[in-house]
């Protein structure tokens, strides 16, 4: 397996983590809320859920970006921390839709700070193909850990001020 990771020089800010098993396979993007301990050879146990989720869809790469580039275990420290997103961050997640076939949305409810969840979809427009693991109560779309491995990806969709999850197909 390929792996790497991009941080800053800092090393606080994580923008883009990396797995490749299969570099014939489509690739699939997870967009999550902040970094926590993985870099380019360790994974925390979000990347490995993240993995098995798409070594079992058939995926043969996996790419992580994060609303926020700031890395820490606590996500309450993002609202602490005087710029969470990080110098670089809107670039990766905009260059996301070319570097992949499909995207996973999985902050869970904190995507709603700053808006970044609005302004990260402002990004992409159109032209990204997007999926997400189910929604919260709240309408946002499930981080990945605590669920079931044998849950599928569902179309995600936007309907004017509100998000809406389209049933599975």
């Amino acid at each position: 397996m390929q792996t790497g990771a991009e941080f800053d020089a800092t090393g606080r800010y994580r923008y883009l983590l990396w797995r490749s098993w299969d570099e014939q396979a489509a690739r699939v993007g997870f967009v999550m809320l902040n970094p926590s301990r993985a870099d380019a050879v360790v994974n925390d146990p979000t990347i490995r859920r993240c993995l098995g989720f798409a070594r079992s869809w058939g995926y043969g790469a996996l790419e992580v970006v994060n609303l926020f580039a700031y890395c820490t275990a606590q996500p309450t420290e993002l609202r602490q921390v005087a710029d969470p997103i990080g110098r670089e961050n809107d670039r990766y997640l905009a260059n996301l839709v070319q570097r992949v076939d499909h995207i996973i949305l999985a902050w869970g409810n904190g995507g709603c700070l700053q808006s970044r969840d609005r302004a990260v979809m402002a990004l992409w427009g159109d032209r990204a193909s997007i999926y997400c693991l189910g929604t919260t109560r709240l309408g946002q779309p499930k981080h990945p850990l605590y669920l079931r491995r044998d849950v599928p990806p569902s179309p995600w969709v936007q309907s004017g001020a509100s998000w809406i999850n389209a049933p599975p197909r």
